[in-house]
């Protein structure tokens, strides 16, 4: 494949690759919504806050908030409700 373009003007080999940025890691995997209890995103378990100041953080903040993130997604694992939820009442 020769690559995508757009208006004529060529652009990168993969779609994707204007989102990569070597100098800041990230969790984001491009499934952005907001829970809506756990107020954190469903896609990366960061909070707005978290997100919204991530280009600004350090690296250390960064992976401080990255070693918490595995136990944010078990968290929203849980099952909200659904048929058994609404037995329980």
């Amino acid at each position: 494949m020769t690559g995508w373009r757009i208006w004529g003007a060529p652009m990168a080999e993969e779609p994707d690759e204007i989102w990569k940025r070597d100098e800041i890691e990230s969790p984001c995997v491009k499934l952005c919504a907001i829970h809506p209890t756990a107020k954190i995103c469903v896609g990366c378990h960061r909070t707005l806050d978290e997100i919204a100041g991530w280009s600004r953080m350090d690296p250390q903040a960064r992976r401080k908030v990255m070693a918490e993130l595995p136990a944010r997604g078990a968290a929203l694992k849980q099952r909200r409700g659904g048929r058994a939820g609404r037995l329980a009442d």
